[in-house]
């Protein structure tokens, strides 16, 4: 059974997270991206819960900023530094008795995951990670790349201060719409009980998710002629990050949905550099929202990397 409890952590942040198995067993930690909620992953949770698939404790928070988490109003709030201090407090509150069995991150949770694993790789014996782009490939690719550079426009839109009223237009439209695939359909998955739960979410507030775009430097360059609203920014070609700051050192699993409209399949090129224990899956014919698509792909996929020696 999956419940839903407040986990309120000692710098002041609250996570609701959706919950799983039996406290004491080993855990999976499972983050979520935008525009989602913890509720993407309840059937990763309701499957490795099950004694026969590892019998996991299986964790997945709201991250800050979204649905009944704390929500901070600053834009500074949501730099990488504090949403990898909300999840090392939230592991030494979740599983106490040592590393994690293993962090699973989509999205935006990635983003965070990366840098987790990055600087603390101690709490925790393998990390997996779902369409979300290594930092140092994103980087190269925002800076070099003219196709991920047009793919990954709509960062601009996020940022607008006027953001959030425009996505909650018209009950959503342009939130559900991120959803579309490229016919201009909703998908087989999005179903009316997906729907609400989605809906619930964004009516809870949009500032916090819009704030991790707002927070990040990693950008597209665009001129006056590119995205809506938007002025001229190149400020991502200054950046550098040291291979210190890339480097990962736990064995790590890349589930990569190759039709991923705004992540392009050349963000997977050059990871053995920076991720010596790397395995990597390529699941053709299927999008950014693979969690939905196919929940069996990805079950097996994470079940046959927890196995891995």
């Amino acid at each position: 059974m999956i419940q839903t409890r407040p986990v309120t952590l000692p710098h002041s942040i609250t996570l609701h997270c959706r919950t799983s198995g039996v406290a004491g067993r080993p855990v999976l930690l499972f983050l979520h991206g935008f525009p989602e909620g913890a509720f993407i992953w309840d059937e990763q949770l309701a499957y490795f819960a099950r004694p026969e698939n590892g019998g996991y404790r299986c964790v997945a928070p709201y991250l800050r900023g979204f649905g009944p988490s704390s929500s901070p109003a600053e834009v500074e709030a949501y730099r990488a530094k504090h949403l990898v201090q909300d999840l090392v407090a939230l592991i030494a509150s979740e599983s106490p008795g040592g590393p994690l069995e293993c962090l699973v991150a989509h999205d935006w949770g990635g983003a965070v995951a990366w840098n987790l694993a990055n600087q603390q790789p101690q709490l925790m014996k393998r990390l997996a990670i779902v369409n979300s782009p290594h930092p140092g490939a994103f980087l190269r690719e925002l800076q070099h790349n003219p196709a991920q550079q047009a793919a990954s426009q709509y960062m601009h839109f996020l940022c607008r201060a006027d953001a959030e009223a425009l996505l909650a237009e018209n009950d959503f439209a342009r939130l559900f719409g991120f959803f579309d695939g490229p016919d201009g359909r909703a998908p087989a998955w999005l179903t009316d009980p997906v729907r609400a739960q989605y809906r619930a979410l964004w009516q809870q507030g949009l500032t916090g998710a819009c704030n991790y775009y707002r927070a990040s430097p990693l950008r597209p360059p665009r001129n006056k002629a590119g995205s809506e609203g938007g002025t001229e920014d190149d400020s991502v070609q200054a950046i550098t990050l040291p291979d210190s700051m890339l480097t990962i050192a736990v064995p790590t699993l890349v589930l990569w949905a190759m039709d991923d409209p705004a992540l392009l399949p050349a963000l997977l090129d050059g990871l053995p550099g920076w991720i010596p224990q790397l395995q990597l899956q390529r699941i053709e014919q299927a999008t950014h929202w693979v969690v939905h698509e196919h929940p069996e792909r990805v079950a097996m996929e994470l079940r046959r990397f927890l196995q891995s020696k």
